[in-house]
């Protein structure tokens, strides 16, 4: 199945994913990428690498395209004329296509607060979406020592994280009653928040922002905090707008099919911008999937993206957090076992030490579960529920501690399996990388950049580096 001249309109991580894939499962017509950032993708996952400093900006950036994909940075399209196949950039320049992919990815969201400014001001004020927000909090570092972030979600905690890492005096201000409040259970948020205040974050939970003048946040309960500069990490919108111009149907993302094809059979949307009914908008997994599903169907090698499983991880150094599947509810006990159509709950709580899980089977699978504080069974149940296995029925302590024999040895995983998520490294590679002589983690890192984003597979990265030393997997 021949996709013709194929149009990429977004420059992150999901164009960057599609256009590889692409021409890895044998696509050899033409195709080009536009990007609106100046530079080439990278990985948007790792700005708080960037923001405590442990990453310069240029380590972020995504391998090369393979050759023929023509990637032009700096461009926006403007305009879409789905009758004539044609794509109008603010260059002046006009792209054809036989296929048109958006992936123009989300902008954020900004709060409605008397007195603030539009980010990117004069006024301290930004929102940390873009390679460019980090680097601009980073040059602001010697005159703005107090930092308040808003929002306490993935984003804000990790970037509060950072920044008080690069010695940033950092108030978190979030509206829900711990930190990630949507993603874990209030056992869970506590551990974190008592994690971040160790940290020397200072922490306002349940509180909302009322008014800012210059300098100055007012919360919700009278008190003012001192902000040199105030960092909105408030969510995000799906980047629509072209889409929704061109006539195409839009609700809160460009709403695609199975085949992640909108209105018109000709143009496609996957990451950010999309909504599948089988996602969730804002994770990198739903993003990469759909990238890797929509060059399969491309080439006629693949099925109908049916959705993704839900995990959401938490990069925090020294902090292993992991949510598996959907929401926990809003008013759900956490001290409650219970759980609806015959579920099965299984709680271990170590708060002396940081240590938290709740798991939730429906025969013996997991569909759901949130873990803090424990990588080794992090990265067990991961693996039980990204293939659906069931969870050994003996020896429920001991697997979520991740003794053995609970844990599946790296040894079980298929070549293609993902061992570093944030870099997309597999298996395959990061053995291809020791037999070419990578002799430990930091090599195998400077070969293939897993380890290098949160650092959750550096155990499964050594364990496999021991294997190869070993002769113990297949040549």
């Amino acid at each position: 199945m021949s996709a013709g001249e194929v149009l990429v309109v977004g420059g992150g991580s999901a164009a960057h994913r599609f256009a590889e894939r692409l021409h890895h499962h044998g696509h050899r017509g033409g195709v080009t990428v536009l990007g609106a950032e100046p530079r080439a993708p990278y990985h948007r996952v790792l700005l708080g690498s960037v923001l405590d400093g442990t990453l310069p900006a240029a380590a972020l950036a995504l391998p090369e395209l393979p050759e023929g994909v023509r990637m032009r940075t700096g461009v926006t399209v403007t305009r879409i004329d789905r009758r004539r196949r044609l794509a109008y950039t603010d260059d002046g320049s006009v792209h054809p296509y036989d296929t048109l992919v958006l992936a123009t990815g989300s902008r954020p969201r900004v709060p409605r607060i008397p007195g603030l400014p539009r980010p990117g001001g004069a006024e301290g004020v930004l929102a940390l979406r873009t390679l460019a927000d980090a680097e601009q909090v980073r040059r602001a570092a010697p005159d703005a020592r107090r930092t308040v972030v808003l929002g306490g979600g993935l984003l804000g905690v990790e970037a509060a994280a950072a920044l008080r890492r690069a010695g940033h005096e950092v108030a978190l201000v979030h509206r829900g009653p711990h930190p990630l409040h949507r993603h874990v259970d209030a056992t869970a948020g506590a551990l974190l928040g008592r994690h971040l205040a160790e940290l020397g974050v200072e922490l306002h939970t349940g509180r909302r922002a009322t008014g800012y003048c210059t300098g100055k946040l007012t919360l919700d309960d009278g008190s003012v905090l001192a902000a040199d500069t105030l960092l909105l990490c408030t969510g995000a919108v799906p980047e629509a707008e072209l889409a929704r111009r061109a006539g195409l149907t839009v609700r809160s993302g460009i709403v695609v099919d199975g085949r992640l094809r909108t209105d018109d059979p000709h143009v496609h949307a996957i990451g950010d911008c999309a909504e599948h009914p089988g996602d969730t908008a804002g994770h990198l997994e739903p993003a990469w999937e759909q990238a890797e599903s929509l060059a399969r169907q491309m080439t006629g090698t693949g099925p109908e993206h049916r959705g993704t499983r839900r995990i959401t991880r938490l990069r925090l150094p020294g902090t292993d957090l992991v949510r598996l599947g959907g929401d926990p509810a809003p008013a759900a006990d956490p001290a409650d076992d219970s759980a609806p159509g015959g579920a099965e709950v299984i709680t271990f709580t170590d708060p002396a030490r940081g240590r938290y899980a709740r798991l939730t089977l429906h025969d013996q699978r997991i569909t759901g579960a949130v873990l803090l504080g424990l990588p080794r069974a992090i990265a067990a149940v991961s693996r039980l529920y990204e293939r659906g296995l069931p969870v050994p029925a003996a020896g429920r302590l001991e697997f979520l501690l991740g003794l053995p024999p609970a844990e599946p040895g790296a040894d079980e995983l298929p070549d293609d399996a993902v061992v570093c998520r944030c870099n997309n490294v597999t298996k395959h590679a990061i053995t291809e990388a020791c037999r070419a002589g990578a002799a430990d983690v930091e090599e195998v890192a400077a070969a293939t950049r897993a380890t290098t984003g949160c650092g959750g597979c550096t155990s499964a990265v050594r364990s496999l580096c021991g294997l190869v030393r070993t002769g113990s997997t297949p040549s």
